[in-house]
């Protein structure tokens, strides 16, 4: 049995619906932060699918691009969120108001 473009996309369709349920219907900021992340991985899943079908190179450079924007976008995310912490002692996105005295 031979896994055909099909099933990819499927995957990655699949990955990036569950991603944005978790960014907005999730309260906790890691949990929205790891949801990003699926959804950047979705993405990546998508690229390189592409680029293997249509025997391009370049789409499977872009997803290193991707990747190294995801990790510096982990990285600032939970810096924050440990700042935020820090400072509320809660990560409930509903608690973390910061525009108000």
């Amino acid at each position: 049995m031979e896994i055909t473009i099909n099933w990819y996309l499927s995957l990655s369709a699949i990955l990036f619906v569950i991603g944005v349920l978790g960014v907005l219907f999730r309260r906790n900021v890691i949990v929205i932060l790891m949801s990003v992340e699926l959804m950047l991985n979705a993405v990546n899943l998508t690229l390189v699918t592409f680029s293997q079908s249509m025997g391009d190179a370049a789409g499977q450079i872009l997803v290193f691009f991707v990747m190294s924007v995801a990790a510096a976008e982990a990285a600032v995310g939970l810096a924050i969120v440990i700042a935020i912490f820090r400072n509320k002692l809660t990560v409930d996105v509903t608690q973390i108001n910061l525009f108000r005295y």
